[in-house]
């Protein structure tokens, strides 16, 4: 298997001016593999300026650029793909919008079967978690959706080809499980913009984590 990699994801709200330095302390941290914008509650201007102005910095540390849950914007602001939940409407409707060449990476939370149905249905890659408990996901979506224990990883190494990425709660100490189990990329999103060094810091022990 190759390496794992990491998948940052932003926070929900930024300001972009300091965002941009923030991202470029993360990418001096180490490899970084992709960055998800994941902005929620912001209206599609400001996710479209965001979106080309954080495009080249990914591009420039070859990072993937993927915009979360809007595959138009995605098209608008030429994103390398879209990241979609399972209450965003059919893959076949993204993929649609987004043309064949764009990545498409669905959240399949614990499950087998939304996992294997993304699978067929074209995604790119299929996100599992929350594997921790996590800031980003309220106690009502982690019970609707469940935290899968790390031997979906392995299953999924097992039998599937596609690129699964774990997700929820993850830290420098606590991902070793996860890679071990098979991750592709482990996404990360409080871990790094709240480490108390700063984000290029998260970034290194991060990569340092994964290669231990």
């Amino acid at each position: 298997m190759e390496r794992t990699r990491l998948y940052l994801i932003s926070p929900p709200a930024i300001d972009l001016p300091a965002f941009i330095q923030a991202l470029k302390e993360a990418f001096s941290g180490g490899d970084v593999g992709s960055f998800q914008l994941r902005l929620k509650g912001t209206g599609d201007a400001e996710i479209l300026t965001a979106a080309e102005t954080l495009i080249p910095i990914c591009h420039e540390h070859n990072a993937a650029f993927i915009l979360n849950d809007r595959p138009d914007l995605a098209v608008k602001c030429n994103a390398d793909g879209v990241h979609i939940g399972q209450d965003d409407g059919p893959l076949k409707n993204a993929r649609a919008i987004v043309g064949p060449d764009r990545i498409i990476g669905v959240s399949c939370h614990d499950s087998k079967h939304l996992a294997m149905v993304a699978g067929e249905e074209g995604a790119d890659y299929v996100a599992f978690g929350a594997f921790y408990p996590t800031k980003s996901k309220s106690p009502e979506a982690l019970a609707k959706y469940g935290t899968p224990k790390p031997d979906i990883l392995e299953w999924w190494q097992q039998y599937m080809v596609l690129p699964c990425v774990a997700i929820g709660g993850i830290t420098p100490s606590n991902c070793a499980p996860l890679v071990r189990a098979g991750a592709d990329f482990i996404a990360a999103i409080t871990a790094v913009w709240e480490h108390p060094q700063g984000p290029g810091k998260a970034v290194e022990e991060f990569n340092k984590a994964i290669t231990e």
